[in-house]
């Protein structure tokens, strides 16, 4: 039996993770393999939870990614990024964006959460949207930046990711957004 990557990516809504696991998909699919995706957007308009289940491999059986079975956890909100925990092992890389966005404005935000999660993962990457913004002019591009740096960790070529950005982005934004994959892609250098 080949091996299923399992992805999970969680944000909160407006921060393009529907998106960005389409773009995954099609790469996946464009290079060969199985994939199968499952998403919940709800309350996505309000700044509810957002979260896809991206597996993909040569034969893919069901779209749930199994509790402790993710390989990667992408989330664009640090919050989300310890609601989903359950999801992983201690093998699991961790990418997450450095932004705090309160449910409601008597939250709490808890404390430490990067500190927390490098004690019990290997592989953790923490990305500042703020720096990223800077880089690219443009924050609406960060779900793209972290897909760049997830490039990096997966088998797929370049050619589909490419295709898949041009098909999935809005039109006229396939320039900046290519930019801003390989501005992910050079994170990791």
């Amino acid at each position: 039996m080949s091996k299923i990557t399992n992805i999970l990516m969680v944000g909160v809504g407006g921060q393009g993770i529907i998106l960005a696991s389409d773009i995954i998909s099609l790469a996946a699919m464009n290079n060969g393999y199985d994939i199968k995706k499952s998403e919940i957007h709800g309350m996505s308009q309000r700044g509810g939870s957002v979260f896809s289940h991206i597996r993909f491999g040569k034969e893919v059986h069901s779209p749930i990614i199994p509790f402790g079975k993710t390989d990667i956890l992408i989330s664009l909100e640090e919050m989300e990024t310890l609601r989903w925990l359950k999801y992983t092992n201690k093998n699991t890389k961790i990418i997450y964006a450095k932004t705090q966005i309160k449910p409601s404005p008597d939250t709490i935000y808890p404390q430490g959460v990067e500190e927390a999660i490098r004690k019990e993962y290997q592989t953790v990457y923490s990305i500042d949207a703020n720096e990223v913004k800077e880089k690219t002019g443009n924050s609406k591009f960060f779900n793209v930046v972290l897909l760049g740096l997830l490039s990096s960790f997966i088998d797929i070529d370049d050619k589909p990711w490419h295709d898949s950005l041009h098909k999935e982005v809005p039109l006229g934004t396939y320039d900046q957004n290519l930019l801003a994959f390989n501005l992910g892609k050079e994170l990791l250098k």
